[in-house]
């Protein structure tokens, strides 16, 4: 058996201690239908948070992820394989930082849209979603919590959602200084 040696403990405990955890206010999802499983979806993050750890100020740790996993990571491309012409991008909207994901999809599966035998209302799932998201708006109809699917007629073009993920309080902190900080740097 190996012997780990004091130091090595002290920092698997540290990188432990010092985890923070990234959030956001809320998120709007845009599905843009250019053909019957075709199209366009925009997701945007809507004030990107740090959520700080036992009162710790763990926001440049955060940041760092963000930066590392989403941005030029791969964390955002796995929830949807199958889209491509994916791109990413960051920036600052009254005066909180967000974040954007764009991606084309060529069937509605990529992107977790159904329809009943190709035909019917566009229908999205959000019951996924209700551990860690809760409906806020949607230019569909929103089945509620017993039947937790937005429903949009078969005619629509533009597909909308707006789900809320995190209230900012006293232990969250804004991600918008590290990334003036970073936009410096560039």
């Amino acid at each position: 058996m190996k012997k780990i040696s004091l130091l090595s403990l002290v920092a698997i405990l540290v990188l432990f201690v010092l985890n923070g955890c990234l959030t956001v206010e809320s998120k709007e999802y845009t599905f843009e239908l250019t053909g019957t499983n075709s199209g366009k979806l925009t997701i945007k993050y809507i004030n990107i948070l740090s959520t700080m750890d036992d009162s710790l100020d763990v926001s440049a740790e955060d940041f760092e992820e963000l930066l590392s996993n989403y941005l030029y990571g791969e964390s955002l491309d796995t929830d949807y394989p199958t889209a491509v012409n994916v791109e990413k991008e960051l920036f600052e909207e009254n005066g909180v930082l967000c974040g954007k994901i764009t991606m084309e999809f060529n069937d509605l599966a990529a992107v977790k849209l159904f329809r009943y035998k190709s035909t019917g209302p566009y229908m999205l799932n959000i019951g996924s979603f209700l551990d860690t998201e809760t409906f806020l708006e949607s230019n569909g109809d929103f089945g509620g919590d017993y039947m937790p699917v937005v429903f949009w007629p078969e005619d629509s073009k533009v597909l909308t959602l707006k789900t809320g993920v995190a209230q900012p309080d006293e232990t969250t902190l804004s991600l918008l200084d590290n990334y003036h900080q970073w936009k410096e740097n560039q």
